[in-house]
Order: C-alpha cells, then sequence, then structure tokens
C-alpha cells in the first residue's frame, strides 16, 4: 500500500498496526516528513506532481490519497498516475457541495466555512473545490472504474443514503482502471 501526501503518517502507522498492512509514504513538507521517520515508517519525500515514474505499473494493490485530491495543482495528470501504480485507488476529500456550504455562500456571500473545511479563502490549501458529482464525472472523464462510493458524515458511522451529495461532509472512493 502507498499513501500519497502521508501527512505526518497517522493513517499508515494505524494501518500498518492494525490492519498489518505492508506500506510506504510519500510527503512533500519536510515537518512531516520528520514526523513519519520519527513513527518509523518508510517514507519518501517527494512531489507527487512530478509524477511516480519510479514506481513500475500496478506496482502497489493499494494507492490512498486521503483528503488531497482538492490540493494538487492538476488533479488529472495526479489519479492517472495513481490508477497507474495502484491496482486500486483510494481518494477521500471534502464534500463542497455540502448543504452547510450551500447555505453560508448563499447567505453570506463568503467563501464557507465548516468543520471540514476551516480555512479561510486565503489561507486554505485547497485550490480545487469538488463534490461527489464532480468526482464521479471526473472518474468518467479518466476511465476510472467506481467500485466503492461512500458519501460520510462526521456524526453517523453509516454512510450517506439519501441525496449524500447535499448530506455528506465528505467522501471516499475506490476506484481502479484496467
Amino acid at each position: 500500500m502507498l499513501d500519497v501526501g502521508c501527512g505526518d503518517g497517522e493513517l499508515l502507522t494505524r494501518l500498518r498496526r492494525d490492519k498489518r498492512v505492508e506500506g510506504r509514504g510519500i510527503e512533500l513538507q519536510q515537518d512531516h516528513v520528520l514526523g513519519c521517520v520519527c513513527r518509523k515508517l518508510p517514507i519518501v519525500q517527494y512531489d507527487i506532481e512530478r509524477g511516480l515514474r519510479s514506481y513500475a505499473d500496478k506496482s502497489f494493490d493499494y494507492v490512498i490519497l486521503s483528503q488531497t485530491v482538492q490540493t494538487v495543482k492538476d488533479p488529472e495528470e495526479v489519479l492517472r498516475e495513481l490508477l497507474r501504480v495502484g491496482r486500486q485507488v483510494i481518494v477521500s476529500f471534502p464534500n463542497f457541495a455540502h448543504w452547510r456550504c450551500r447555505v453560508q455562500l448563499l447567505f453570506s456571500g463568503k467563501v464557507p466555512r465548516t468543520t471540514q473545511l476551516p480555512f479561510r479563502w486565503h489561507n486554505s490549501p485547497n485550490i480545487h473545490c469538488l463534490s461527489l458529482r464532480d468526482f464521479d464525472d471526473f472518474c468518467r472523464k479518466l476511465g476510472a472504474t467506481i467500485e466503492r462510493r461512500i458519501p460520510l458524515v462526521k456524526t453517523s458511522l453509516s454512510p450517506v443514503r439519501f441525496k449524500p451529495n447535499w448530506f455528506a461532509e465528505q467522501a471516499v472512493y475506490v476506484t481502479s482502471k484496467d
């Protein structure tokens, strides 16, 4: 398993400990890389926007891109590369079409702030605003198969079933490409 944009390695640590996953991480930010090193995780400091040419096709069973797709400059190229190196790619992101975001934008006329999106427009790492429907369309454009789509809210362990593009605060997708 490859955790791309792994941050300080918290997810990777849990997966290795709880699921006995053989995993490694890629991270760009120096302080996060040091956090991974302190956790004794196999980590490479690298900018994924430059591609993953050092990895062979389908060299990982799973590639994880957690809460990162909205922060990269060229998500199309990044996802193509992840689908190339992973048999399955797990992507999670905040849903910018959540009803609270819509209401805040409607009534305040300002970029919404929620627990999932706590930043102001000027200090946000998010450079792309996407919804579940946007990501569905994006996967179709890339020719990626959506194996599983899990719309979530923080207060429930169950996926959102009713109008997920309105009511999910975030989403997890499992995708693949032959």
